[in-house]
């Protein structure tokens, strides 16, 4: 599907980041692959973040130097557009025509990092605010500098990037523009795995240790909280100020496989199948996921105290919506009240009507799609 309906778009290496040590995990320069605006979109900005998890320690973070996620020099030249990122009003009728880049992901935690030492042991480098920083500035110095309308995105990873750096987005971007943030199965929430652990909690305590993420996370929160509770959307997005629209599912299937039910909480497998694929749970299982649904909710429920904030919240076993043709606008895509992701998101931009639903409990919704994830990607 990607294939079908996505044109490729060239990478743009950033090398003059290098000199203020805006670089990737193993030293390389920052990337961003961008196709530019026509008509009455060149001067509107949609900037989307690419996911791709994080690493919390430096043996994991070093793996991630011989990938794309920790080197551009492991990117590919080209990558196609598609969803969000697309560039035919049928597909995309709300962005079609906005300059739309994609920033890649090769700092491994949410462009949060920031240590001013190199690693002495592995040459590794924990840069990942700077990396954030350095992108926005060349984009402004390219023209966003005088865009008229701006939305910052992303993707799971990058979705969790565009909520902790909603507000600075906004703040980066000149007063007159229109600013909001939309993410996608970006609200990663607090809490325990299966076995009673609090496996995710340390998981993102980690990354923030290791990053050096504390003094780059929002001040709003870090100022109340721990700085490794900040990581976590829940305790963030109270006091977020910039309008922001969330799209996600509340059976989110990175969440139920890596929070809910991580490896190291299931040693003999007896939710492998059903993690594989929903429609293979128990009653039990079911059960279990359901109690998870509900704290989801819970976690997010903040939101819909304010009409600037808009959600979409399905209950498809996916994970990331707004860049899959398939899941973003097609005719077989997940409805919400009888509106798709893409039209969902566009109104809520532009003013004309606000959105905030949540779908009833699986499997109530006809217009889901199977799971369409790789089973290879795991937390850790």
């Amino acid at each position: 599907m990607l294939k079908a309906t996505g044109v490729p778009i060239g990478i743009t290496i950033l090398k003059t980041a290098v000199a203020r040590g805006a670089v990737c995990l193993d030293g390389s320069p920052p990337a961003y692959h961008w196709d530019k605006g026509f008509g009455s979109g060149v001067n509107n900005w949609l900037v989307h973040i690419e996911g791709g998890g994080w690493c919390h320690n430096v043996t994991n973070c070093l793996g991630r130097t011989n990938t794309r996620l920790g080197s551009s020099k492991k990117m590919q030249k080209e990558i196609p557009f598609s969803g969000i990122l697309s560039n035919r009003q049928s597909l995309n009728p709300g962005f079609y025509n906005w300059n739309r880049i994609k920033v890649r992901y090769c700092d491994g935690s949410s462009f949060t990092g920031d240590v001013e030492a190199v690693h002495p042991a592995t040459g590794l480098y924990f840069r990942g605010a700077r990396v954030f920083r350095a992108v926005i500035a060349d984009l402004l110095a390219k023209g966003m500098g005088k865009a008229e309308n701006a939305v910052l995105s992303g993707c799971s990873a990058g979705g969790l990037a565009s909520i902790l750096h909603c507000d600075n987005f906004r703040a980066l971007l000149p007063s007159g523009t229109i600013v909001k943030c939309v993410s996608d199965a970006g609200y990663f929430i607090n809490v325990k795995d299966i076995s009673g652990a609090q496996h995710i909690q340390q998981y993102f305590a980690d990354v923030v240790t290791t990053h050096g993420s504390a003094k780059n996370l929002p001040p709003s929160c870090t100022s109340k909280l721990r700085p490794d509770l900040c990581f976590f959307p829940q305790y963030v997005v109270p006091q977020i100020r910039t309008p922001i629209f969330y799209v996600h599912s509340a059976y989110d299937s990175w969440q139920i496989r890596n929070i809910l039910v991580p490896g190291v909480a299931d040693p003999h497998g007896t939710w492998r199948n059903c993690k594989l694929n929903i429609k293979n749970c128990s009653p039990a299982q079911l059960k279990t996921i359901e109690s998870f649904r509900l704290q989801f909710l819970t976690a997010i429920g903040g939101v819909s105290n304010s009409a600037v904030k808009g959600m979409f919240i399905d209950s498809c076993y996916l994970h990331c919506q707004t860049e899959m043709q398939e899941t973003w606008l097609m005719p077989n895509s997940p409805l919400l009240n009888k509106m798709t992701i893409a039209g969902a998101v566009r109104d809520w931009f532009y003013d004309r009507t606000p959105f905030q639903k949540i779908d009833c409990p699986y499997s109530c919704n006809p217009t889901c799609h199977p799971p369409m994830f790789d089973p290879n990607v795991h937390l850790e």
